[in-house]
């Protein structure tokens, strides 16, 4: 996909991605808007966002530019890029999806159906990030859409260690450090991805403390209410890299970290080694992601879902040994 020729004539473009946004949603969302804006003068291009950690606000370039409050002039724009999701998880922004004379839908997970009038879906790349990249003209890429590009495929990767990553990955993020990102690669890094505020630190803590093992130790899955939440004083954007550090656990081979939303109403992360295809598990409620990284979000009894989810762990378990 040239992404120049899809918004050509284009005056008013949108650019969003999924509800509760990580990295590769915020970074490909700010590197696709910059560089149209870069190659599309006059053309207004706005970036629609949910609220998201303060390490990707103090690093994402331009931040001030996304219009949090989801407020617009625009009745309908020309073009609405859906980037890392499905329409259905836009949240706020689906209207303007809705609404737009031209939809385009950027995504590498495997759930997504394709629901753009012109649809770049690919499960095989490390990040939307990494497929935003594949829409650009490398020689027009300047330091900040790299620095977008790269926070989202770092923090997708999990810094180039999880097995989404490819040769293709690492050859872009070769391309776009030689941008001379600011700050290094490095700061970056440990700022995002690794970086924790103490509060952070506690409420990992707390779930690791309160976690429990099943399935012969295969399996380990820990709960956190909006009390333990309120008592912490953190939200869901504290709760990253704790389904991944449950995962760590010696001998298990599928996390779930579930904090509760609103009354009765869990996120759920799971987190696999690949011996399960948590997509498959999500899926059932709802949910959706990679084979080995997924979610969903249910309104039930903590107990009964976690006696849900873990059946259906089992039976998706079963089901690969047996294929």
């Amino acid at each position: 996909m040239d992404i120049l020729k899809e918004t050509e004539g284009a005056k008013t473009i949108a650019v969003s991605g999924h509800i509760n946004p990580d990295g590769d949603a915020v970074g490909s969302s700010v590197g696709m808007a910059l560089y149209l804006e870069k190659e599309m003068p006059g053309v207004r291009v706005d970036v629609f966002a949910e609220d998201f950690k303060e390490s990707l606000r103090h690093h994402m370039p331009e931040v001030g530019r996304i219009r949090f409050d989801y407020q617009t002039d625009i009745k309908k724009y020309d073009i609405f890029i859906c980037l890392d999701t499905a329409s259905d998880r836009l949240g706020r922004a689906k209207p303007f999806f809705d609404t737009a004379a031209k939809r385009i839908n950027i995504d590498h997970h495997e759930s997504n159906p394709g629901d753009g009038d012109v649809n770049f879906i690919d499960p095989d790349a490390s990040s939307t990030c990494e497929l935003v990249y594949l829409t650009m003209d490398p020689a027009k890429i300047n330091e900040p859409i790299a620095r977008a590009l790269y926070i989202g495929i770092v923090t997708d990767t999990g810094v180039f260690k999880y097995s989404n990553t490819s040769k293709r990955t690492m050859e872009i993020a070769g391309d776009l450090i030689s941008h001379k990102l600011q700050p290094e690669p490095g700061i970056l890094i440990n700022d995002i991805f690794f970086g924790r505020t103490y509060l952070q630190n506690q409420i990992m803590g707390r779930a690791l403390l309160e976690s429990m093992m099943f399935n012969n130790g295969t399996c380990i899955v820990s709960v956190i209410d909006r009390k333990t939440m309120e008592f912490h004083e953190v939200g869901p954007k504290d709760m990253d890299g704790i389904a991944e550090q449950l995962k760590l656990t010696e001998g298990v081979k599928c996390a779930i970290f579930m904090y509760e939303t609103d009354p009765g109403t869990y996120k759920v992360s799971l987190r696999s080694d690949g011996s399960v295809n948590v997509a498959k598990v999500a899926a059932l409620f709802g949910g959706g992601g990679h084979e080995r990284a997924a979610g969903c979000t249910v309104s039930a009894p903590y107990h009964d879902i976690i006696n849900n989810i873990s059946s259906a762990i089992l039976s998706e378990q079963g089901a690969k040994d047996v294929g």
